[in-house]
C-alpha cells in the first residue's frame, strides 16, 4: 500500500519531469498523510494540463457521508476499473500525484521500521491515481475534491519490504495515464505491467509515524 509520502522537489524538476510546462506552486512536504491535500497533475475540461490540490482519500460523487474517503487512499489496480467506488473516475477522472519519495513500513520481530523509497536519480515521479466531486452536504459552489493513490503487486525491489507499492509514472509517456480517450486495456497495462523503474530505498527514523512531523530531517538515514 501507500499511506504515506514525500513532496519536495523543484517545480524545474516537476517540468522536466513530465515534459510539460506546468505552472504551480507549493510548500515543500516530508510526511503526506491521509485526509491532507496533495498536489495532482491532472487535465482540465480543456484540455490542458494543472496542478490541483485534492483531499488524499476518495470520497465517490455518491457517497452519503465523506468519511468513507478514509478507508479509501489506496485502489487496487486489478479492481480499479470494476468496482463502483472507483470504476467511472477510472473511466473519467484520472490524475497523477505528484511525489518526491514514499514511505513503507518492513515488519519484523523487531516491530515496523520505516524506510523512504525515491527514484536513483532522485528525479519526482506521478503516482497513478483517480479523482472525485463531492457534493453532497458541500456549500454551493465549494465541492469536496479528493483523491486516491493506485497500488499494483510490488516489483522485485519493493518485495523486500511490501509485497503491494504505488504505480510509478514519469516521463512524457506517464502523461498518456491522463488522455480521455485511453483505452481500458491500454489503461489497464499501464497499472499491471512490469514497475520498471530504478528505485533506492534507506531506513529513516520514526519520527515519521506521527504525521504532526514534517520536515526535512524525516528523509534522513538513520
Amino acid at each position: 500500500m501507500c499511506g504515506r509520502f514525500a513532496f519536495f522537489s523543484p517545480r524545474e524538476a516537476v517540468v522536466a519531469a513530465f515534459g510539460a510546462d506546468i505552472s504551480f506552486q507549493f510548500d515543500p512536504r516530508y510526511n503526506i498523510a491521509p485526509s491532507q491535500n496533495v498536489s495532482l497533475l491532472r487535465l482540465d475540461e480543456s484540455g490542458e494540463l494543472r496542478v490541483d490540490n485534492y483531499r488524499w482519500g476518495l470520497v465517490p460523487f455518491w457517497a452519503k457521508d465523506p468519511a468513507i474517503g478514509n478507508r479509501m487512499i489506496n485502489a487496487r489496480a486489478e479492481t480499479v476499473a470494476e468496482k463502483p467506488s472507483y470504476r467511472q473516475s477510472f473511466s473519467r477522472r484520472r490524475c497523477l500525484v505528484l511525489a518526491s519519495g514514499f514511505y513503507e513500513w518492513h515488519k519484523d520481530e523487531a516491530g515496523k521500521t520505516p524506510f523512504f523509497i525515491s527514484r536513483q536519480d532522485d528525479q519526482p515521479f506521478g503516482m497513478a491515481g483517480l479523482w472525485d466531486e463531492w457534493t453532497k452536504g458541500a456549500r454551493e459552489g465549494d465541492p469536496l475534491r479528493t483523491c486516491t493513490v493506485i497500488t499494483t503487486p510490488a516489483n522485485e525491489f519493493m518485495q523486500r519490504m511490501h509485497h503491494r507499492m504505488p504505480v510509478l509514472m514519469s516521463g512524457t509517456s506517464a502523461l498518456s495515464w491522463l488522455v480521455p480517450e485511453a483505452l481500458t486495456d491500454e489503461l489497464l497495462h499501464m497499472l499491471l505491467g512490469p514497475q520498471e523503474v530504478e528505485l533506492q530505498a534507506w531506513l529513516v527514523g520514526k519520527s515519521v509515524n506521527n504525521p504532526i512531523n514534517d520536515n526535512a530531517h524525516l528523509i534522513e538515514r538513520a
